[in-house]
């Protein structure tokens, strides 16, 4: 009975509260851990910490790809405006943190961007660019600029045509030599204005502007934006139908005899000087092809699009 007794009492024990006295420390639970102790020093397994800073590149290499990849409209502008800031304040003589055949193809979609100052932001970074380093990649960026030429949105449109005007300065020759790069163009802008051709009369007829169902203040907005695309049609149509302005150096009669056109047989300065052959690649329509001679883009322009005056 004693031991039953007592089994009784130890589990009446449990459901007992503790009275608590004046002066009396609580007493301790029975999973109590005593932390009181104190360590110099934290180790965790595979953990490196260094105290340098990332260099340009890692850092340039991580707002290119916030950037490009970034769902944030403010994110994306934000890491466009490092980049911009970056290449501005580089050294004149010293290259850019990565080459410009990794920076544009990220860059190029952001042409079709539905934020207004991510475009603005891009145009700011494209324009620091090194010029000579664009021609070879105008095929690339034209595919995306067209596109944004022939957007449902007005601003798009507009700032697409800022995209073109800065391709123009830096290489115009390849703009319009380059595959696509004539005629594509020059359909774009017909359609961007709004310039059709009649099937019956094959003339061409000023149709509505691109509307696209638009309100009547964003028509408003796209009529005043007329003046500019003509301003960029011009100066599309001047680098590829009027030959460059070259500066004549007074040559005397006999110092140059015989080297007659020595530049002409000097090893070309464009990369894959005989592309517009196609040795290799695939066929192109007219559309897509490739006319470097400035007596070609007349002809075409002569043939097809000459019609309107």
């Amino acid at each position: 009975m004693g031991s039953s007794a007592r089994k009784k009492k130890e589990k009446k024990k449990d459901f007992q509260k503790a009275k608590l006295r004046v002066g009396k420390t609580k007493a301790k639970a029975d999973n109590f851990t005593d932390t009181s102790f104190k360590s110099k020093s934290i180790v965790v397994n595979q953990q490196s910490l260094t105290t340098s800073a990332p260099s340009n590149v890692v850092q340039f290499t991580h707002y290119l790809s916030l950037a490009s990849t970034s769902k944030s409209d403010t994110q994306r502008k934000d890491a466009l405006s490092y980049l911009t800031t970056q290449l501005s304040s580089q050294p004149v003589n010293e290259s850019i943190p990565l080459p410009t055949a990794v920076i544009l193809p990220k860059l190029l979609p952001l042409i079709l961007d539905g934020n207004a100052s991510v475009r603005a932001q891009l145009l700011k970074f494209l324009r620091l660019l090194p010029p000579s380093d664009i021609g070879d990649r105008v095929e690339s960026a034209l595919l995306y600029t067209r596109a944004g030429m022939t957007h449902l949105a007005t601003e798009i449109r507009v700032d697409a045509l800022a995209v073109l005007e800065w391709l123009l300065q830096v290489a115009g020759d390849d703009v319009v030599s380059c595959p696509g790069g004539w005629v594509k163009t020059l359909k774009s802008f017909m359609s961007m204005i709004g310039w059709t051709t009649s099937s019956a009369t094959s003339k061409w007829t000023s149709a509505s502007r691109v509307s696209f169902g638009v309100s009547r203040a964003s028509f408003e907005k796209s009529g005043k934006t007329l003046p500019r695309q003509l301003l960029v049609l011009s100066q599309f149509l001047k680098a590829g139908l009027m030959e460059p302005e070259m500066v004549v150096q007074p040559v005397t009669s006999g110092n140059n005899f015989p080297l007659w056109d020595v530049e002409r047989h000097m090893v070309p300065s464009r990369a894959n000087a005989y592309a517009h052959l196609n040795l290799f690649g695939s066929s192109r329509d007219e559309d897509g092809e490739m006319y470097i001679d400035r007596e070609d883009r007349q002809r075409v322009f002569t043939n097809d699009f000459n019609q309107m005056w």
